[in-house]
């Protein structure tokens, strides 16, 4: 029998992405995946126009059928527990890539990939950010070029209108997952650009 894929899956707070990101989430759990959700602390708290926290955390539950990791103390057992194969992190806010980038462990999501990192395991990022290719774009850089972090194809989601936006495909979340897995980063990385 066959051990089925651990994936911690974190949400961060780019909260329009969230109707897209949660069916690639029961994607992977359709296909035998142990799902463990993540949430930022905005991610698990705000209301916004995008729908109610306690709907989302709701879901989340009730699609993964595990507990959320919340909490700083909740994500810090991770690495030493080797909780998971491989760490997404969909979307993943410029906030976030700031964080990462620069070592700041500050919010549960932060805590739990300074924590999956600690045993040299794959983290996934699925950038949504509407300053990618302005203010978070130096750290984007920097990602870029550290070990074992591996991303999400993502483009331009409307040039025209966000010249500076750049949103992953969440088509192509689970290919990233399994080629990061092999060591691999999915190509095309850079996608060519929609208008939306």
């Amino acid at each position: 029998m066959t051990t089925p894929l651990r994936i911690g899956f974190a949400l961060t707070g780019s909260f329009c992405t969230f109707a897209t990101v949660l069916p690639v989430l029961e994607g992977l759990v359709a296909r035998g995946c142990m799902v463990t959700p993540i949430l930022s602390t905005h991610a698990g708290t705000l209301d916004t126009r995008f729908g109610a926290a306690g709907a989302w955390r709701r879901r989340l539950c009730e699609s993964t059928g595990h507990a959320i990791i919340d909490s700083i103390q909740a994500a810090e057992p991770i690495g030493p527990k080797k909780l998971f194969d491989v760490l997404v992190v969909a979307p993943c806010t410029g906030n976030t890539l700031a964080k990462l980038a620069h070592g700041i462990t500050d919010t549960p999501v932060t805590m739990a990939v300074k924590s999956h990192l600690r045993s040299e395991r794959p983290v996934v990022l699925a950038v949504a950010t509407n300053d990618a290719l302005a203010g978070s774009a130096a750290n984007l850089g920097v990602l870029f070029n550290r070990r074992h972090y591996y991303f999400v194809p993502l483009r331009q989601d409307a040039p025209s209108a966000k010249p500076r936006s750049l949103v992953a495909d969440m088509s192509r979340l689970s290919d990233t997952v399994d080629a990061a897995l092999a060591g691999h980063q999915l190509q095309p990385m850079l996608l060519a650009p929609v208008e939306a």
